[in-house]
């Protein structure tokens, strides 16, 4: 990625700053300012401007924000290992106010992949690491038990998301630190 440009811009959310990147074609990513992993794709030099691709990543996230399920998604450049990129496939598939659990997740892959088992930590840790926020869901995977944990965003944030996308939240709980998912 070293020979290619990379832009950035600023979208104000309700929920607080967001920083959003592109090659000049595609999202490379998107976080809340000051998020866990925030620009953790960004190369050490890049461009603030306008793009076509930032106005329909804004459009997107104006829409989501007024707690409707955009009809469209930006085009999206995921780059990352083959592992990363299928789960964040999958979290793609997430429909607007569902959730899935990393187990499900890891499922889905293990299915894939033709194997028995993948784990739902490597899974996690994906997840983690998706560099487009909101629009890729991460926000919408919880744990097996109901846990919602694992938002690099913020679990605040998390609960925030999920209320806006009106889901049902009455099993799901914050897990005390220290206590095992």
């Amino acid at each position: 990625m070293s020979d290619v440009r990379i832009y950035t811009t600023h979208y104000a959310s309700p929920l607080g700053g967001i920083t959003i990147a592109s090659d000049g074609a595609a999202l490379t990513g998107l976080w809340f300012d000051g998020q866990k992993y925030f620009g953790d794709t960004l190369p050490e030099q890049y461009v603030a401007g306008e793009l076509p691709v930032f106005d329909a990543a804004k459009n997107w996230l104006d829409i989501y924000f007024q707690g409707k399920s955009p009809d469209f998604t930006p085009p999206l450049l995921l780059d990352a290992s083959p592992f990363r990129r299928a789960v964040w496939e999958i979290l793609l598939t997430i429909p607007f106010g569902q959730t899935m659990t990393y187990g499900e997740i890891a499922d889905k892959i293990a299915e894939q992949k033709g194997t028995d088992r993948m784990s739902a930590q490597a899974v996690g840790g994906a997840v983690g690491h998706n560099p487009i926020s909101i629009i890729v869901p991460c926000h919408r995977v919880v744990g097996t038990s109901g846990s919602l944990t694992g938002y690099a965003g913020g679990i605040d944030k998390k609960v925030k998301l999920l209320t806006l996308e009106k889901t049902e939240m009455s099993g799901f709980f914050i897990p005390k630190k220290g206590t095992a998912l």
